[in-house]
């Protein structure tokens, strides 16, 4: 595996090739990371990962210091996996040589709701950064997980409107087998949280039976997640049920003929924030 730093050595590697996969990354890679390289591997040759910790998609009262920032164990555990040919592994020097004053804005009605509400300038940072990895890349395909669900719909919607020539590959979310999705945040967490944290996912799984028992009042459905969260300790930001198409609530009768639904949720856990998301479809009783 190749590790390189610079724009113009990644161009000098890439240069000539045909379907490049790319996964970008803030590092701290964990094994739901590998499974995004592994799947990049099967749509793409060569597959090029990324690991930039970017700090305009960080609020100030954010943990962008304290991120984790382990390269060292991440090239050995990409070289382990033997999945990536390239690691572009950039400083903000690279990156941002000069103040960044164009700026990718995503729409209200995608990123102004949910985490865009609760992380203002969130998204502007995430697709600014992608935008820009994208051009220093110039890849075919591109993977990115499901558990950043809205994110997933920000950037493919920024490659529809921007008509990018980009793949976009989504990979279900990696859990542990107690269910907590897989995160570089769940690090943060003490022992008596990282008991509590699967809670997080199994209230997903609840408010998913709910609905499939016939629960159609979706603001009553999450009042009453987020009151079940508070009194388990939780501080939580939403839960929301949505459309899967565009994060809108889902009328009674969507839900009721079978409209691809999901609900998400963030949620404090002590100083620690997560999300998590679970898709499913309702539809007519049998």
């Amino acid at each position: 595996m190749k590790v390189v730093h610079t724009i113009e050595e990644l161009r000098d590697q890439l240069r000539g090739q045909l379907r490049v996969a790319f996964v970008p990354t803030m590092g701290n890679l964990h094994a739901a990371h590998l499974s995004l390289m592994k799947l990049a591997r099967q749509h793409g040759d060569p597959v090029v990962a990324s690991i930039f910790v970017n700090r305009l998609q960080f609020a100030p009262n954010e943990d962008f210091d304290r991120y984790p920032r382990t390269l060292a164990d991440d090239v050995a555990k990409l070289e382990a996996a033997r999945d990536v040919y390239v690691l572009f592994a950039p400083d903000e020097r690279e990156m941002y040589p000069e103040p960044q004053n164009f700026r990718i804005q995503p729409s209200k009605a995608l990123g102004k709701i949910l985490e865009g509400e609760f992380r203002p300038g969130f998204f502007m940072g995430v697709s600014t950064v992608v935008l820009k990895l994208f051009s220093c890349v110039q890849p075919q395909v591109a993977v990115f997980g499901k558990k950043d669900y809205q994110q997933l719909m920000v950037v493919r919607a920024m490659c529809r409107q921007f008509q990018l020539p980009v793949e976009i590959l989504a990979h279900e979310t990696v859990r542990d087998t107690d269910g907590l999705a897989l995160s570089s945040r769940n690090r943060y967490l003490t022992a008596a949280e990282r008991a509590e944290a699967p809670n997080l996912y199994g209230l997903l799984q609840r408010v998913r039976d709910q609905v499939r028992s016939g629960s159609l009042d979706v603001a009553d459905l999450e009042a009453q997640a987020m009151h079940t969260l508070r009194g388990r300790g939780w501080d939580p930001d939403y839960v929301a049920l949505r459309r899967q198409r565009d994060l809108l609530a889902p009328s009674a009768d969507e839900i009721r003929t079978g409209e691809p639904l999901v609900v998400l949720t963030a949620a404090r856990l002590g100083a620690t924030r997560l999300i998590d998301n679970l898709e499913f479809q309702a539809g007519p009783p049998a």
